[in-house]
């Protein structure tokens, strides 16, 4: 692997170390049972022997949700990990910018991201422009093949920048020797874009090093990770399901049981095509080419009014960009929006969000338009919207699914059910939630 590639990788590698847990929890089953605050602890030793069994090779897109795309965060790299019996083998690393040239030319560009870019090709690193994974890793299988790939995956796993916090919220803050910031969790990305966008030339280092400390940033969490004490490992265990669960790791593997495993447990990140109750899942697609994500704080508040004849929906959507000034990092934000809602939702009044579109997408009904923050300042997108007048004939239940990448996102709903009564829950959305 060139040291370009090794640095292009830098933060994101937390894939391996990914692969490294579970082949962990593979090999010490009995300790995992015997700990108590594991979730989904049967499921996860399951996926960890099928990971961990014979010979594997895995597509891993790498993903920085500091960029936020549909599916997770801007593809900018990623990894093809090699494994014998859970142990890593092999890997390397490619830039997507780099691979993308291999790919041949074609006019499949979805249309806002064509807009924006000005760029008629879609390609990998802009591959996972749906809010549904298996589709994602299918179009990414896709693009790596026309890239003349040669590789046969057993899996994709996508991973968000934020998981690397998880592993240092465990391994503790890093110190590496020639560097004087300490790179914590709280902060680990922004430390680290900083030093290779700024800091560098502070502590007199050549232009063409400052991204150096990638490489050693990784060596040493490989190192500290390694070292962990067995219930230190176990935390990571538990963190890492968490991650599986609020969708910064998804998991797509070619195994039919082993999918069918991940879809009983969530950690497939799909769009629930079945569901006939309420639905509403909101994903964002970042194109200011900034990583202005780091300071959105999205919030959501939705009130439906079942007693109508025909039900009716407002959903607001918040955007506070907490930014104060253009730099390195951020902009203006500018993001394409788009609403999945139950297919037959007919839209009546929309603000603060640019020419709307309508589709199908998913078995759902989409709404789509452009969403323009400016630094310091806050915007709330409202939509409102009549519901399937046949959600009437049934007990009201609400599906909220979650982008990958977005974080934790506040949200208020507001029910007044087909006999009047109101309720209101106040939600974390963290993962996938169902409201009653």
């Amino acid at each position: 692997m060139s040291k370009k590639m090794q640095i292009l990788s830098g933060i994101f590698l937390s894939g391996i170390l990914i692969l490294s847990v579970f082949y962990f929890i593979y090999n010490d089953q009995q300790s995992v049972d015997n700990i108590g605050g594991i979730k989904k602890t049967g499921a996860l030793a399951q996926l960890a022997q099928g990971v961990a069994t014979g010979n594997k090779t895995f597509l891993v897109l790498l993903q920085n949700n500091m960029e936020l795309r549909p599916g997770g965060g801007f593809i900018g790299s990623f990894a093809i990990i090699k494994t014998e019996n859970g142990r890593i083998k092999s890997y390397e690393v490619h830039d997507t910018a780099n691979f993308d040239g291999r790919i041949p030319e074609n006019t499949e560009m979805p249309e806002p991201m064509k807009k924006i870019f000005r760029i008629e090709s879609w390609k990998l690193r802009d591959s996972n422009y749906s809010p549904d994974f298996p589709t994602n890793a299918q179009k990414a299988l896709k693009f790596y093949y026309q890239g003349q790939g040669q590789e046969k995956f057993d899996g994709v796993v996508a991973v968000n920048a934020d998981v690397l916090k998880k592993f240092l919220e465990v391994t503790g803050p890093i110190r590496l020797e020639g560097y004087p910031n300490v790179f914590e969790a709280e902060n680990v990305l922004v430390t680290l874009e900083k030093q290779v966008e700024i800091d560098y030339a502070k502590q007199g280092i050549a232009a063409g090093d400052r991204k150096d400390v990638m490489g050693d940033f990784l060596r040493e969490l490989l190192k500290k990770t390694a070292e962990l004490p067995k219930l230190d490992k176990l935390n990571l265990a538990n963190k890492l399901v968490s991650e599986l669960e609020n969708k910064n790791i998804q998991l797509y593997f070619g195994d039919e049981k082993l999918n069918t495993l991940i879809e009983e447990s969530n950690w497939g990140g799909r769009v629930d095509e079945a569901w006939s109750g309420d639905y509403l899942l909101v994903a964002d697609a970042n194109l200011g080419a900034y990583k202005s994500d780091y300071f959105i704080k999205r919030s959501m508040e939705y009130t439906v009014d079942m007693s109508r004849e025909i039900p009716e929906a407002t959903l607001k959507i918040t955007y506070q960009h907490t930014g104060q000034v253009k730099d390195w990092m951020t902009r203006d934000y500018l993001s394409y929006l788009r609403v999945y809602l139950p297919k037959g939702a007919k839209i009546n009044e929309t603000s603060e969000v640019g020419e709307v579109t309508y589709n199908e997408d998913l078995n759902k009904k989409v709404m789509g338009g452009f969403v323009e923050v400016p630094l310091n300042s806050t915007k709330t997108v409202i939509i409102k919207y009549t519901l399937p007048q046949e959600l009437k004939e049934k007990d009201y239940q609400l599906k909220i699914q979650k982008q990958s990448g977005s974080g934790v996102v506040p949200m208020k709903v507001d029910v007044k059910s087909a006999n009047g009564e109101d309720k209101t829950f106040e939600l974390n959305l963290n993962g996938d939630r169902v409201v009653k």
